[in-house]
């Protein structure tokens, strides 16, 4: 016996394909969906519709721009600073960064990070084009903000090595405590690396 007639059966599995969605999740938003006025699944449905055909990769960073337009509004802006590129894995980093209303510099975007275990190796991701960046001149300082686990230390580490014969500065986000954070909360990681990136006060 069908506990759910098949239209809504597969919507929920269409949801729990996405990442970070499970089960649970994907049930309550089909669910939502069939309760909620036919605009919002109207819209949804052509907002999904609309995302693969309108948004392309940028030519210079690789970060998400609309479909037409070879460069997205970073890289297009004179406003920058295009002598430091900062180095992220994914564009939602990018995001995370430009939230903070500091950084004026521009992006580079790998697409992931190096992973021997997934297969994943330089080849897969946009670090190639990044070379050819610098090596182009006008670039004084990478920065590398790749996350902080395994595979966003290897890609760094890989990019320190791929870096090394151009004469420029290259730097890692510094990592530790967070604000606002206890210290006998602080896993032994984290402490290490706030004691080693310690700054002069």
């Amino acid at each position: 016996m069908k506990l759910l007639p098949d239209p809504i059966q597969h919507l929920i599995w269409a949801f729990e394909r996405l990442p970070g969605i499970g089960p649970k999740t994907a049930s309550r938003l089909a669910f939502y969906l069939l309760r909620a006025p036919k605009e919002i699944s109207n819209d949804l449905a052509a907002a999904l519709q609309g995302i693969k055909g309108s948004i392309e990769l940028c030519s210079i960073c690789f970060n998400f721009t609309l479909s037409g337009q070879s460069t997205c509004d970073v890289c297009a802006s004179s406003d920058r600073d295009a002598s430091l590129i900062c180095v992220v894995e994914d564009p939602l980093d990018v995001l995370a960064i430009e939230r903070t209303a500091t950084f004026n510099g521009r992006y580079h975007v790998l697409h992931g990070a190096l992973s021997p275990i997934e297969g994943i190796t330089p080849d897969d991701l946009k670090i190639r084009q990044l070379l050819d960046r610098v090596q182009a001149g006008g670039v004084k300082e990478v920065i590398l903000a790749t996350n902080p686990s395994m595979e966003g230390d290897a890609t760094a580490i890989y990019l320190k090595q791929q870096l090394q014969p151009f004469p420029i500065k290259v730097t890692r986000l510094a990592r530790g405590l967070p604000m606002g954070g206890d210290l006998e909360y602080a896993d032994q990681n984290t402490i290490l690396r706030a004691l080693s990136g310690r700054q002069e006060m």
